[in-house]
């Protein structure tokens, strides 16, 4: 099979999702509207990991699968020699039936993706032991501040310098991930940025990571209507693209 003919495959999986969505969801109505990532932004992750030719991904949080078939399509489109996409999730068996799995392999991915059901806190010190290094890492797991610094602190072990590490859900300020990241940031590990870089060469002198944002055209926040709503739960209908969505290490 060809990458054109794979690729066509994982948008073939990718688009009957956004139609018809999973072929199970858990018991909340509307659980996968709620909780997936919506299309534009998958392709605005897709996108990115595309434009820095990544060939080794982690990912933390699966779920109904619409990250990672982007991550995916990213992978086949680079070509790399040897492409990983390492995905950790401990609720995916028992609390989504392996649905975001199964959905990676409809879509022909398993050979290139692991799927790892331990905690991403167990998980990511075994990656750092075993010497893996990433070009980028996408965090959608546990919301909880210590969960979500403690997924940054390995990630910074992990990720090459000059890779990224995306976080989703980091403009909702009452979460954990912007409570994560700016604790990351007030330790002098990360540096903020004001606008995407450019793709460059990193420099030995200065291996820290850099946070800049996922916006639209005119950097303008991003508005989510298809996410959870204001009656539903803390959290508001509109999540704020801030300038802490993306790390790059420089």
């Amino acid at each position: 099979m060809t990458t054109d003919e794979r690729g066509a495959r994982i948008r073939e999986v990718r688009d009957r999702l956004v139609r018809e969505g999973p072929p199970w969801t858990r018991g909340p109505e509307r659980d996968f509207e709620t909780i997936t990532l919506p299309e534009r932004d998958c392709d605005r992750l897709r996108d990115l990991l595309i434009a820095e030719r990544v060939r080794t991904v982690v990912e933390i949080g699966l779920a109904y699968g619409s990250s990672a078939l982007a991550i995916g399509e990213a992978l086949v489109t680079v070509g790399s020699a040897g492409p990983r996409h390492i995905v950790i999730d401990p609720f995916q068996r028992e609390a989504f039936a392996n649905v975001g799995w199964d959905l990676l392999c409809s879509a022909g991915l398993d050979p290139i993706a692991t799927l790892l059901v331990d905690p991403s806190s167990v998980v990511l010190p075994r990656l750092v032991a075993e010497g893996v290094v990433a070009d980028a890492a996408f965090v959608d797991g546990s919301h909880r501040y210590h969960e979500v610094f403690v997924d940054l602190y390995f990630l910074r072990k992990i990720v090459r310098p000059g890779g990224l590490v995306v976080l989703d859900d980091d403009g909702r300020r009452r979460c954990g991930p912007p409570r994560a990241t700016t604790s990351a940031t007030s330790a002098g590990r990360w540096s903020p940025m004001r606008s995407p870089a450019p793709r460059s060469r990193p420099s030995a002198a200065t291996p820290r990571p850099r946070w800049c944002p996922v916006a639209g055209p005119c950097g303008c926040p991003i508005r989510r209507s298809n996410r959870r709503s204001r009656s539903s739960g803390p959290f508001e209908a509109v999540r704020v693209a801030a300038c802490r969505d993306l790390a790059k290490v420089r």
